[in-house]
């Protein structure tokens, strides 16, 4: 056991956060995503939803600030017309969070699972929202 770290990140994902370096990048994944045929690194957190993984892991990530958007959101499909209420979930987090960097980026989905399969690790989690996925940019901490 240690202390402040948020009990919901796994040894393994404490390590992988720490491995990571700038620019790295890591991805959340709901549970549609094709984690496992992507991934160069696969975390499994499955019974966890995305909103409490996404708080956890910014109490200890500094996001770029050397990009436009440290933040990316796979995009809704052109054919589909809504925004996922979760992405106001994501906002909130975001906004309360003490990083710099809040600009939130929506990728097309294809563009960003291109990006997920260069990714340093994809966390694989239980969030069954649709488009729910979040890919973090990592910056420096100073």
């Amino acid at each position: 056991m240690l202390k402040q770290i948020p009990k919901n990140i796994s040894p393994q994902l404490i390590k992988a956060l720490m491995e990571m370096g700038h620019g790295d990048e890591i991805v959340l994944a709901d549970a549609n995503y094709p984690a496992a045929s992507n991934a160069k690194q696969l975390i499994r957190c499955d019974g966890l939803g995305m909103p409490e993984i996404l708080a956890s892991i910014l109490k200890l990530f500094p996001l770029d600030t050397y990009v436009n958007a440290a933040f990316c959101l796979m995009d809704v499909a052109n054919s589909e017309n809504f925004k996922p209420e979760i992405w106001e979930t994501y906002e909130k987090i975001l906004s309360d969070s003490t990083g710099e960097n809040k600009t939130i980026e929506k990728l097309e989905r294809f563009e960003f699972y291109e990006r997920g399969k260069k990714a340093y690790v994809i966390v694989a989690t239980g969030e069954e929202a649709l488009y729910a996925n979040i890919l973090l940019r990592k910056g420096v901490v100073k």
